[in-house]
């Protein structure tokens, strides 16, 4: 097997290069068109001719694809007007032209605060677009290992679609955890544990509450093999699968108690995973992938 190649540590077009069938991906709308944000200039913020996503089609396993790549290195991927109608247009044109699927490599902190209203709806008409692809029977994967992760408006986007890959070093969350800090304290959440932050929205965690679909190595190859293998995972958009869903979420819910306070030095996230049948829950950081992903009992 070829060296491994960190998704982590690729920009977006890197990813998309190594993921797709070699010399498939056409980009719409690339940095020789110039499209970008009319905000970022008025309040004298360096901008990019991409706006910070690339979006085109593609081959996948020898299967036409629509495909979608944030660029993490420009104001954390964040989600402003532009950025935004990009992904809508990438996902109206998926109606229209019908591929095999439509993938989201997803590194984003949310919404650009920068342009703040803009960025909501632009983020919401992304949420009505990817439903109306579902629901059209078009699969939509997101794959989720960048080193920004997945938060705010774009962690809801992602839990949205048919299908997540994430790798064990890929975060998804609504708010992220400087969010948290900032909001509640550093006592409820302490933004620079790096472990503590892993440990609750990482893709180990996310994987054993049911929260992603597979769970993969920090590794390009890896992505595109689960890519591969979620094409055809479609997954209907019916009142049975939203009260499947309202069920796990009460059972996750319920399985912690709200009043159990950890006094001997352990973690919620643990405690979580114990209250769901995992053994040795304190030694789930130090597992291997392939060890963690034998472990999920829901």
């Amino acid at each position: 097997r070829p060296a491994m190649i960190s998704y982590a540590e690729c920009s977006a077009r890197e990813r998309l290069a190594l993921l797709l069938d070699p010399g498939s991906f056409h980009e719409w709308l690339p940095p020789s068109e110039r499209v970008m944000s009319p905000h970022l200039a008025q309040l004298g913020v360096p901008s990019a001719f991409d706006d910070g996503v690339a979006v085109g089609r593609a081959m996948l396993g020898g299967r036409r694809v629509f495909v979608a790549a944030q660029e993490g290195a420009f104001m954390g991927g964040g989600v402003g007007e532009v950025h935004g109608a990009k992904l809508v247009g990438l996902l109206q044109r998926a109606l229209r032209d019908r591929p095999a699927a439509v993938l989201l490599l997803a590194e984003s902190g949310g919404v650009r605060l920068h342009e703040a209203n803009a960025g909501l709806i632009a983020v919401s008409e992304v949420m009505r677009a990817l439903l109306d692809v579902r629901a059209a029977g078009i699969p939509v994967l997101v794959l989720i290992g960048g080193a920004n992760g997945c938060f705010g408006g774009m962690g809801i986007v992602a839990r949205c679609a048919d299908y997540i890959v994430m790798s064990d070093v890929g975060r998804l969350a609504m708010s992220g955890p400087e969010v948290i800090e900032a909001s509640h304290g550093v006592d409820e959440f302490d933004s620079r544990d790096r472990a503590l932050v892993w440990r609750t929205t990482g893709g180990k965690h996310r994987w054993l509450i049911g929260d992603c679909d597979a769970l993969v190595e920090d590794d390009v190859a890896a992505f595109r093999e689960a890519a591969v293998a979620a094409i055809g995972q479609s997954r209907p958009l019916t009142l049975a699968a939203l009260e499947e869903e309202h069920a796990l979420l009460t059972a996750r819910l319920h399985a912690l108690p709200a009043d159990s306070i950890d006094s001997a030095g352990h973690d919620e996230a643990a405690l979580l995973w114990s209250a769901l049948g995992i053994a040795d829950a304190q030694q789930v950081p130090e597992l291997s992938v392939e060890a963690v992903r034998a472990l999920r009992t829901i």
